[in-house]
């Protein structure tokens, strides 16, 4: 049976903090976190918040953390297709709408694509149907050779964002969906090839992509946005991911296929089962 302050460590461990640190920040003792992490102190709900927190354990990992301190569940998870997240699927619509004619997409924390608006369909000519089968992954639709890799001009870099991005979300939650996912795309790098860096967040802002379409080259970068202190896990693992053109050119020729509408229908709803288990 797993108990909080097994839990409390080993999220402290993977954000690489000492109980000094989580101490200070959470203003309790470095004693106080001692502890609680070897059982001899119980927290209280509101300590266990607190704690998780600072060392920014997702919504999902939090309700863990309570039920090991045996407490109830503070965060709940409404599918997006339910009625009452009706208020929050208008909301993702019309940022997707307002943001064409330039491509956007919801993705989810397994990076399944939950929402897109129409020009991204634009981007789908060609893909293998079987990478638009529901799910439809971001992430294997933009680096498997049946779909986009061999149109993105510039992919070794846009692999590495991928890797990074993907790296630093396996070392924020330890979800195995994203782990495996991980492996199917980069667990064959040479053994002598070092490791990048993982960037903050703060430099994912602009993601150049040189995309090869219909003849042309198109030049894009990215933006990422999540929902601000969200208290429902399914908004907490939502990001927005919505691409500009770089140039004038680009920018152009996007306007002028503007009138071109629906791509596929499953890019327009995701019935919120991936298959994989929660963790």
């Amino acid at each position: 049976m797993e108990t909080v302050g097994a839990l409390l460590r080993e999220w402290r461990h993977s954000r690489r903090l000492s109980q000094l640190d989580l101490a200070l920040a959470a203003d309790v003792s470095p004693r106080y976190v001692s502890l609680v992490e070897t059982g001899r102190s119980r927290p209280s709900a509101g300590m266990v918040l607190r704690l998780a927190a600072q060392l920014e354990v997702p919504l999902r990992h939090r309700n863990r953390l309570l039920v090991a301190a045996g407490f109830a569940p503070r965060y709940g998870e409404r599918p997006l297709d339910e009625p009452d997240m009706s208020a929050v699927r208008d909301a993702l619509n019309q940022v997707l709408h307002a943001h064409e004619p330039y491509p956007a997409l919801v993705v989810d924390r397994h990076w399944n694509i939950v929402l897109a608006n129409a020009p991204v369909g634009l981007f789908l000519e060609g893909v293998d149907p079987a990478l638009l089968a529901a799910p439809v992954n971001m992430v294997r639709l933009g680096l498997d050779p049946r779909g986009l890799a061999s149109r993105i001009v510039n992919l070794t870099e846009v692999g590495s964002f991928f890797r990074a991005r993907l790296s630093r979300q396996l070392a924020r939650t330890g979800d195995p969906v994203i782990g495996a996912l991980y492996d199917e795309f980069f667990a064959e790098r040479e053994p002598d090839e070092p490791d990048e860096p993982v960037p903050a967040a703060g430099s994912e802002v602009a993601i150049a992509m040189t995309f090869r379409f219909r003849g042309r080259e198109l030049r894009l970068f990215s933006t990422i946005t999540t929902f601000g202190t969200p208290h429902d896990i399914t908004l907490d693992e939502l990001s927005i991911e919505s691409y500009y053109p770089a140039d004038a050119d680009s920018a152009a020729f996007l306007r002028s296929m503007a009138d071109v509408r629906g791509g596929p229908p499953l890019l327009h709803g995701h019935d919120g089962d991936d298959g994989e288990p929660d963790t």
